[in-house]
């Protein structure tokens, strides 16, 4: 079978830390190993929200395609470009989106409003679109009218753990996420100053995404005096970041929403229980008998959890079994672009 060709068009640095980033140069790395005429094609990176000059080129260049390439549209293009300069595109475009732009933490409502038309009229336009989860691709049936033929699933692939588990004394609570709003990093820290009587050492992992929320965040680990026992890391280097999951023995990141959640698929895949907020695709990601869910916004019930898992030995083994069997279970990144190369060799 002859293998389709595409361009997978991508705002910024492929190489950011964040889930999204992640996904998509695997993906791509994926396809180009399948020996498919796979490029990548890099957009300006203030998508999804692109300055003048950025539209203008993304337009151009995206318009420039020829007609026999399938276009792969990262998502926070697609949920913000122009319309009408969409609609220009030649080549068969695949949609890549990993949550709606609208649903994103923060936003006012005329921001949101305006990007929830964008990305629904946008849509329209997509011979096909991926998702990482079912919730996405509900919501995208339900609030933007895509049919439900039109609409793949393509979970995110897992790396085998690199370490052999060393767990630390006193326990160690991993967190990894960007310093931004939607991670939920401040709940945490209110979380963990309501069981600071227990024994454990806590470390937030991620890049300060967003440098207003960084420095508040800073400001509320020293207001909440929680010292040495927190550390927040910012961004580490590979080899330090297995070091942390080896040595985790709970993962914990109180996100307000998440399309799907890489790093609860490495928690998993490490054997660690996990505490978080039943929000977004999280449920469908976190296996119940492998942590605890709570509500978002909810710093006491999340340090509730954390209290449980700290003091209940055997709650605390059952879920890291559970995490280890359903992290043994997770696919590769090989059998993600599979499943998104037989997609792209099935457009007519």
């Amino acid at each position: 079978m002859t293998l389709r060709p595409a361009t997978f068009a991508i705002p910024g640095d492929i190489t950011k830390l964040t889930g999204g980033y992640i996904y998509e140069r695997r993906l791509l790395e994926g396809l180009q190993a399948q020996g498919r005429d796979m490029a990548h094609l890099p957009l300006g990176a203030t998508f999804p929200a692109p300055s003048d000059p950025d539209m203008a080129e993304a337009v151009a260049r995206l318009a420039a395609l020829p007609p026999d390439r399938v276009l792969i549209l990262d998502g926070l293009i697609y949920g913000s470009i122009a319309t009408e300069g969409l609609a220009r595109v030649q080549s068969p475009i695949v949609a890549m989106i990993h949550h709606p732009l609208a649903h994103e933490t923060g936003l006012d409502p005329a921001r949101a409003a305006h990007l929830f038309r964008t990305e629904r009229d946008n849509l329209a336009l997509a011979a096909h679109v991926l998702v990482p989860s079912p919730h996405t691709a509900a919501l995208l049936a339900s609030d933007y009218g895509v049919p439900p033929d039109r609409i793949t699933i393509v979970r995110p692939g897992t790396d085998r753990p690199t370490l052999a588990p060393c767990p630390a004394d006193p326990p160690l609570i991993l967190s990894v996420g960007i310093q931004h709003a939607r991670k939920g990093h401040d709940i945490l820290l209110r979380a963990l100053a309501e069981v600071t009587d227990l024994v454990w050492q806590a470390v937030i992992v991620g890049s300060p995404h967003d440098p207003a929320f960084a420095a508040d965040l800073a400001r509320l680990h020293r207001r909440l005096d929680l010292g040495a026992r927190v550390t927040l890391a910012g961004r580490v280097s590979a080899g330090d970041l297995a070091q942390h999951y080896s040595r985790a023995q709970i993962f914990a990141l109180a996100t307000r929403y998440e399309g799907y959640g890489i790093v609860f698929d490495e928690a998993l895949a490490h054997g660690l229980p996990i505490v978080t907020c039943a929000t977004g695709a999280v449920p469908d990601t976190v296996p119940a008998e492998a942590g605890l869910l709570v509500p978002p916004e909810d710093a006491p019930a999340f340090a509730r959890a954390l209290r449980d898992m700290l003091q209940d030995s055997a709650l605390l083994q059952a879920k890291a079994g559970a995490a280890l069997r359903a992290g043994e279970a997770l696919p590769g990144w090989q059998d993600t672009a599979r499943r998104a190369g037989q997609v792209l060799d099935a457009l007519p």
